[in-house]
């Protein structure tokens, strides 16, 4: 099936590469925003101003349900990807402490290539006692399953949490062969699947995860809302306390826009595998023209399922920084990394995990395709790409030789 490009709003002139950061918001939400505004009352009231945003928020669950493959009443609505991640490591430390179900040192398994939401959230758990123990990956990404397999053996385990697919390179990691083990040693199995929501099918009931979490500004919605799926039966202590909202989970008044937003989306969940289709097709001519036409350039993670819009490259003798400011001024935007971790002076971590000198992470340069993205801004951006390089290349030469 052929689609027509998803429409976004636009920034000027601006080509955006970097919908591994953010998407754009699509038009038949921005088109919708005045509509769900006008459902202004608070859900929880029963009178009739709180019934339009009690449907609104019923009819995303169910719509979220269907692209997920679970029940309506498993979504836990969040603010966000990195709450949801939070919610998860700590409110099952919490409930396990609180139901007496320790009987020694609590053990969380992770991978080094995490968002920092989950790293530093490991970090907290363990200066409150628990026992992190972290698996490495490979140059091209790929997690040690014998060592993660190894470390659920020597010890038992409350949580696995490993992500579905990276936000910096793309990479995938099998999730359901990492819950098999999880669940074989007795783990709990937590997947962050917020850069995989809206670029793979996937169904939660196959992979059967305990627990996953998304955000809705990765699948053309709006920011600052998220879910946690929680498997039924699923038990955690809240970090929010408060009212009743979410069965308990998550207290205070729900944001109904961006909750009518990320149901609106939803609803395109059977275009996802159209489009990852004919976005690998932009993404791998995209490879291959910058390959053929930039000397010495590396794909990160080569060789590895990763997903259809994602490229992440190194770019040796071009400091990332400054290619991306050189692109930005002429009217591309992409990035070195997470967004999360720019300004930061150091290399991505994720980079530096998989076996990458620091000068090597330095030059790296990630562009991310979306489902709006045509032949002709790509053609656009390799064609800079190829001067831009080849500019700062000289120029770097340049001051090598002048010492």
């Amino acid at each position: 099936m052929i689609l027509e490009p998803l429409k976004t709003l636009k920034q000027g002139n601006q080509i955006y590469l970097d919908h591994n950061a953010t998407t754009p918001v699509a038009e038949v939400v921005a088109h919708k925003v005045n509509e769900w505004l006008k459902q202004w009352g608070n859900a929880s009231s029963i009178h009739q101003s709180g019934r339009g945003p009690k449907t609104l928020i019923r009819d995303a669950r169910r719509a979220l349900s269907e692209m997920f493959d679970c029940q309506a009443l498993e979504i836990v609505f969040t603010g966000g990807g990195s709450e949801a991640n939070n919610l998860v490591l700590k409110g099952l430390y919490e409930h396990l402490v609180k139901t007496h179900q320790l009987t020694e040192r609590p053990r969380m398994i992770t991978s080094q290539v995490e968002h920092p939401s989950v790293l530093k959230t490991m970090e907290f758990m363990a200066s409150k006692g628990v026992d992190v123990v972290t698996i490495p990956v490979c140059r091209y990404g790929k997690i040690n399953l014998e060592q993660l397999e190894q470390a659920l053996k020597e010890k038992p385990t409350s949580l696995v949490s490993v992500m579905f697919a990276n936000n910096e390179t793309g990479s995938l990691f099998p999730i359901q062969k990492i819950t098999e083990l999880a669940h074989q040693y007795g783990a709990l199995m937590h997947s962050d699947m917020v850069q995989a929501l809206g670029k793979i099918p996937f169904s939660l009931k196959e992979l059967n995860v305990d627990f996953a979490s998304f955000s809705a500004h990765k699948f053309y919605a709006l920011k600052g809302i998220g879910a946690l799926y929680c498997k039924k039966g699923s038990q955690l202590t809240p970090l929010i306390h408060g009212g009743a909202q979410e069965r308990g989970r998550r207290a205070g008044t729900e944001n109904t826009l961006a909750i009518a937003a990320f149901g609106e989306m939803a609803r395109h969940k059977d275009e996802v595998a159209s489009r990852a289709a004919s976005i690998t097709e932009l993404r791998d001519h995209l490879e291959k023209e910058i390959l053929a036409r930039i000397s010495d350039v590396e794909v990160t993670g080569a060789g590895v399922d990763r997903l259809a819009n994602s490229l992440s490259l190194l770019i040796p003798g071009v400091d990332g920084e400054t290619l991306l400011m050189n692109l930005d001024m002429k009217g591309f935007s992409v990035s070195t990394g997470a967004a999360c971790s720019s300004g930061s002076p150091e290399p991505s971590p994720v980079l530096i995990a998989m076996g990458l000198s620091r000068e090597e992470a330095q030059s790296s340069l990630r562009l991310g395709l979306g489902w709006g993205t045509t032949r002709e801004e790509v053609d656009l951006f390799i064609e800079q790409l190829v001067v831009t390089v080849k500019r700062l290349r000289s120029f770097q030469h340049g001051m090598k030789a002048n010492g």
